[in-house]
């Protein structure tokens, strides 16, 4: 599958220092940053008011929006018109937000291991990380499938695999003795 042209470099502002660390922890070091990238890639929501009600952590509203433009002006997402509703707009992810997946997989995978996580949440990290490089390519594929070309996810697909696993956790978490 031929990949959507990425500009050379993100439009952000030079950091404290030209080391590729210190420069990701600028962007996306803060507090909300990745966890607003973590709901849209394992979410089918799109817009303000999905993604602040799904919030699990709680992000206040002015916060998401903060975040939201923070993340568009660098790159990381898109805003778009909603064509269903004219006062709407949909965030989607881009190509270099995409590619934060196995960033992301190995963040969640060390906090599976390493933290006091919940089954239930753990589940996406431990399954993205056990597939291995494939299973986050085609989750990167069908990613870019929905927000780059805009196209509805599979209901067969990595993120339907990775939702019906959480459900199946967070019904016998909720229920034990079932």
């Amino acid at each position: 599958m031929m990949q959507p042209v990425a500009p050379a470099v993100l439009p952000v502002a030079p950091g404290k220092s030209g080391c590729p660390i210190n420069m990701t922890m600028e962007l996306l070091g803060d507090r909300w940053s990745l966890i607003v990238l973590r709901d849209l890639m394992f979410s089918t929501n799109t817009h303000f008011r999905e993604l602040l009600g799904a919030s699990l952590e709680g992000i206040a509203s002015n916060m998401l929006a903060a975040r939201l433009t923070k993340l568009v002006d660098a790159g990381l997402l898109s805003r778009d018109d909603d064509p269903s509703h004219r006062q709407k707009v949909e965030y989607h992810l881009t190509e270099a937000a995409i590619q934060l997946v196995p960033l992301i997989t190995e963040l969640g995978a060390w906090g599976a291991r390493w933290l006091p996580t919940t089954p239930e949440l753990a589940i996406r990290a431990r399954l993205l990380a056990d597939g291995g490089p494939e299973l986050g390519q085609r989750f990167m594929d069908e990613l870019r499938e929905i927000h780059v070309h805009r196209r509805p996810a599979p209901g067969n697909g990595v993120l339907a695999e990775l939702t019906a696993a959480y459900e199946e956790i967070a019904r016998a978490e909720a229920h034990p003795h079932a």
